[in-house]
């Protein structure tokens, strides 16, 4: 059995820079940047992934400056830019 090689992908939170791997969803990489927040409800909860499978809808974020991206969906790419209400971005 081939070993997988890990791949690491430099992307941006908020306009930090951060390394995740090519395998972790945006979700994961926001638990792990400790961003808990992708967005504000409308009257101003902090909201999350909740069902991790994009049925809820709570992890949407701008994804290299497209809106309403699926966090738990969405793979890291390098260079990949994301962007979260908590950043007054909105998505």
């Amino acid at each position: 059995m081939r070993e997988q090689q890990t791949t690491i992908a430099k992307i941006w939170i908020n306009g930090s820079s951060f390394e995740a791997t090519t395998e972790m969803s945006v979700a994961a990489a926001l638990m792990r940047f400790d961003s808990m927040q992708t967005r504000q409800s409308v009257s101003g909860q902090a909201r999350f992934a909740v069902c991790g499978m994009g049925v809820c809808q709570e992890c949407r974020v701008r994804i290299n400056g497209q809106s309403h991206q699926l966090a738990c969906q969405a793979y890291c790419r390098s260079g990949m830019v994301i962007n979260t209400e908590t950043a007054g971005m909105g998505t």
